[in-house]
């Protein structure tokens, strides 16, 4: 059914590069560099440079050693102490004791030790306040650490403490104390303005190469995918990132900061040109929630968000080329439902400007205050609906909850491919195929399973996905049953009360 699930639903809500691609964090364990030696020539001779070119080329230049001597000092490495805890395994234990290899009382199977692991990655101070120094950095750098220590591009070294980190987003806030007045902090630009071409330059230490300087340009803006956080959007550069680099600033040509290095994509585990920023703009309110709170509080809406192909869009009665977001399920009793959201509606817009993307819709939401009320667009079919939504704040216990979340499984087209898939060779079945059903969930409870056919929704009769999730409307049913077909046979599940 994975393969399944993936034709009807189109691109997901995280990129996955193909190809061998694979994506990598910038942080590096300490001695990973290895050394290679590059052959050098002598030219006979070298041609002159005429003085216009070189005059424009000496001005670029003297720009790039601006950027650096200005915003290297705020840039900074941060080592850290990452202590965990395994089990031990005593390969000896099934051995007799003549052997000579007794079980010794910390080696016993099942025991637990704390293993330490030391790893790098790079930061950037962004505020002072008193001798409160903050550094700005990854959550997969420092968010685990058992210790940091922070060191300045003058190589005097600080211990740090971790204020703050948030995995959604992959940031992490550290500060160290110094009565130094004269450290300096990095300006903040604005990445919104930021444009394909722009030129850049990526900052840090990698491969542990401390103070490191790479060039290059703005490859593409709002980049999905990678496989650290949940909320994606990133600025793509091909200036040279790699492991070792994560934390460390992207800046533009005025010296400031635009973006957070984060991850590559590779396939050898070195830069192959394709390097990934958080926007700063993402990250700055980030930074006072942390100092304030020492975590990021995010807006909370209650439904579960999938890209679909234009295929799904036109079984669920949609333009094809209508962008937004489907919320294919929805958690009971959160704001949405209590807004009246349903399972199956297509958002296509909030507070008045139009979604283009499940990631856009993610990050606005999780951007919405606690307690504030907005206005979504939503398509229910072919019928447009205006609901206001009072958002709550996100916690991680209730949003993991999948015996929330309703119906739990995604609602798929049966098509001629997906007949095939599930070997249906009657073509007088009608209705929809279900997929991706989530464990707890009750959809588990009514022992539903991957590849069934719903034909009916409370004895009424479906053809498809628009006309199931008309069915499913829990705003009119509080108690719903489904028909499913199987084998040349056609059963009724349980009945489920919607609380």
């Amino acid at each position: 059914m994975k393969h399944l699930t993936q034709k009807i639903l189109g691109t997901a809500a995280v990129a996955v590069f193909s190809f061998g691609l694979f994506a990598l964090s910038c942080k590096v364990n300490k001695g990973s560099a290895n050394v290679a030696f590059a052959d050098t020539k002598k030219n006979a001779s070298t041609p002159a440079l005429s003085s216009d070119p070189l005059a424009i080329t000496l001005a670029l230049q003297n720009t790039f050693r601006s950027i650096s001597s200005t915003v290297l000092p705020a840039v900074v490495e941060v080592d850290v102490t990452e202590t965990t805890k395994v089990q031990s395994y005593n390969p000896f234990k099934d051995l007799p004791f003549f052997f000579g290899f007794p079980d010794s009382g910390s080696d016993k199977e099942g025991s637990t030790r704390e293993l330490q692991q030391s790893a790098l990655g790079s930061g950037v101070i962004v505020r002072k306040t008193g001798k409160t120094v903050y550094v700005l950095t990854n959550n997969h750098v420092a968010g685990n650490a058992t210790t940091i220590k922070i060191k300045l591009n003058d190589e005097r070294e600080f211990d740090g403490k971790l204020v703050g980190a948030d995995e959604r987003m992959d940031i992490a806030l550290v500060s160290f104390e110094s009565d130094d007045k004269s450290i300096p902090v990095a300006a903040l630009g604005d990445s919104d303005a930021v444009q394909q071409g722009d030129i850049v330059l990526a900052l840090g230490s990698p491969l542990g190469y401390f103070a490191s300087v790479t060039q290059g340009i703005v490859s593409a803006t709002g980049r999905s995918g990678g496989q650290i956080g949940s909320i994606s959007d990133f600025i793509q550069t091909d200036a040279a990132i790699n492991q070792g680099n994560s934390g460390g600033p992207l800046v533009n040509i005025y010296g400031e900061v635009i973006g957070i290095n984060t991850w590559i994509a590779s396939q050898s585990g070195g830069s192959q040109g394709l390097g990934f920023s958080i926007p700063i703009n993402n990250i700055k309110t980030t930074i006072d929630q942390f100092i304030a709170n020492g975590k990021v509080s995010y807006g909370w809406l209650g439904v579960s968000l999938v890209d679909v192909s234009a295929e799904y869009k036109k079984d669920l009665g949609i333009s094809e080329t209508q962008t937004g977001a489907f919320a294919a399920e929805i958690f009971m009793n959160s704001p949405a439902m209590k807004g009246g959201i349903q399972a199956g509606d297509f958002i296509v817009a909030l507070d008045g400007h139009d979604v283009k993307t499940v990631d856009q819709l993610v990050r606005e939401v999780g951007n919405l205050q606690a307690g504030q009320t907005s206005k979504f667009t939503v398509l229910r079919g072919k019928n447009k609906i205006e609901l206001s939504i009072k958002i709550e704040e996100r916690s991680n216990e209730v949003s993991s909850d999948n015996s929330k979340l309703w119906p739990g499984f995604i609602a798929a087209p049966l098509t001629d491919t997906t007949r095939k898939s599930i070997k249906l060779t009657d073509n007088s079945v009608k209705g929809v195929i279900v997929s991706n059903i989530q464990e707890k969930s009750p959809a588990a409870a009514l022992r539903l399973q991957n590849g069934d056919v719903i034909t009916a929704v409370n004895d009424k009769k479906i053809s498809s996905v628009e006309e199931f999730y008309a069915a499913l409307d829990t705003n009119k049913n509080k108690t719903i049953w489904f028909d499913v077909y199987s084998d040349g046979h056609t059963i009724s599940t349980g009945r489920y009360k919607i609380q």
